[in-house]
């Protein structure tokens, strides 16, 4: 059955879930403050990078099913309305800010048509949405909410979209549950598997799958460590262990760990909404996750200055990878750019390279040096930093590109290249949980 769909918040969750339900066959609107950011996609245009999205805005664009407005009231008449706002951590504390989630319900609330639901997919600390629901039936009783979170991951996010591997719905009632399962008919009838959970429930569900990967993640790279002091190799130790079908070989690459907009702030996010409701003794084991990740970027900075100087003032510097991971733009709590931020600020000449990362990377540190093309970004480098494995690097040819650098040392901040190869041509090699 085909709907009428409105979606809250045009950015990286809100501006993908549009053109998807568009392509879905729905007629959707989406709805925004940000003025430029509308006009922008209304024209077409993605004001981020996220693989295969653009083609699909634009072609919904022209089938006419899918527009763009900062006028909330041409939304009243839709048969769902998804929130799809941002819950960035809150200045000062670990917890979320939810002011553009409370803004968001109260702009559609008064305008909602009796009958319609409002359905939560930004990521919340649990409790939001029954808080939401109440403030929603006095403002509009004819109007019920839901919560469906999202688990995109950036590079793939149309992909999840279009063939989610689950659909979780947080609903009240029969009757929610069916209208969502009206406007995820197509998905369905692809037998994705549909879990139905009470509101809490289904709050829980993301931030506790991003704590399990944040965990997964950090327990690797703590493995790492113990690696380097033994002398192990943690590449086949995480493949090993990978083969137990109780732990799988996904999320065990040792490395400079998470970032981006959702893990760190997740769990965070979590850690402080445990001791709100007197739990966080059971999110205790978080917080080390958290100062494990955060090492592993230390780490690699141990290792720069072990092959150059303590001393970092004038030595050049470059770094492959800007974005917090390959096939997207997100700089957001980004290791790469951090860890490049840091070594600048010790004195470090540093030359930045991404293929698409590196605006979005100006942006936040002007200060930093930044190289349209690879070999610009290795000319007499004294060090090479990779920490974003995007494939042209994992491409590169050691023996051609080392006669562009001073000194050929490269750090694979991933785990990702090809170690054997590297040395070969002459390269020293180092990389975390590895010793040489």
């Amino acid at each position: 059955m085909k709907l009428k769909v409105s979606v809250i918040g045009t950015g990286y969750l809100g501006a993908t879930h549009a053109a998807c339900m568009s392509s879905m066959g729905h007629e959707v609107i989406g709805i925004d403050v940000d003025s430029e950011k509308i006009a922008e996609l209304n024209s077409g245009k993605v004001p981020f990078y996220e693989p295969d999205l653009e083609d699909m805005l634009q072609r919904e664009i022209a089938s006419g099913r899918l527009s763009f407005s900062t006028d909330i009231s041409k939304a009243g008449d839709a048969d769902l309305h998804f929130i799809c706002v941002g819950t960035p951590q809150s200045a000062g504390s670990l917890a979320a800010d939810l002011k553009y989630v409370d803004a968001a319900l109260d702009a559609i609330a008064p305008v909602a048509k009796p009958g319609s639901l409002v359905v939560g997919k930004s990521t919340v600390p649990v409790g939001t949405a029954a808080r939401l629901r109440e403030r929603l039936l006095k403002t509009n009783p004819q109007v019920d909410l839901a919560w469906n979170p999202e688990f995109l991951r950036e590079g793939f996010a149309v992909e999840d979209t279009l063939r989610p591997n689950r659909l979780v719905v947080g609903v009240t009632s029969d009757e929610a549950e069916a209208k969502l399962k009206e406007v995820y008919e197509i998905n369905l009838a692809q037998n994705t598997p549909w879990v139905r959970a009470n509101l809490p429930t289904s709050e829980l569900v993301k931030v506790a799958a991003n704590s399990f990967l944040a965990t997964k993640i950090s327990f690797i790279n703590a493995m790492a460590e113990i690696c380097e002091a033994a002398g192990g190799d943690v590449t086949v130790l995480a493949k090993a262990i990978g083969y137990d079908p109780r732990i799988g070989s996904k999320f065990l690459q040792a490395g400079i760990g998470f970032g981006g907009g959702c893990l760190p702030k997740d769990i965070r996010a979590f850690m402080a909404r445990a001791g709100e409701l007197g739990a966080d003794q059971a999110l205790e084991f978080l917080r080390e996750i958290d100062s494990i990740n955060l090492r592993a970027r230390t780490r690699v900075i141990e290792l720069v200055r072990k092959d150059l100087s303590d001393d970092l003032t004038g030595k050049k510097i470059t770094i492959l990878g800007a974005a917090f991971k390959p096939d997207s733009d997100d700089v957001r709590d980004s290791p790469a750019l951090d860890i490049a931020a840091q070594i600048a600020a010790a004195g470090a000449v540093v030359t930045i390279h991404d293929p698409k990362a590196i605006e979005p990377a100006r942006r936040r540190f002007p200060a930093l040096g930044f190289a349209e093309n690879i070999e610009d970004a290795l000319k007499g480098a004294e060090i090479v930093l990779h920490l974003t494995e995007w494939k042209i690097y994992r491409e590169l040819d050691p023996k051609k590109v080392k006669s562009l650098v001073t000194n050929p040392i490269m750090i694979d901040g991933r785990n990702a290249l090809d170690r054997s190869a590297w040395i070969a041509a002459g390269w020293k090699f180092r990389a975390l949980g590895r010793t040489n």
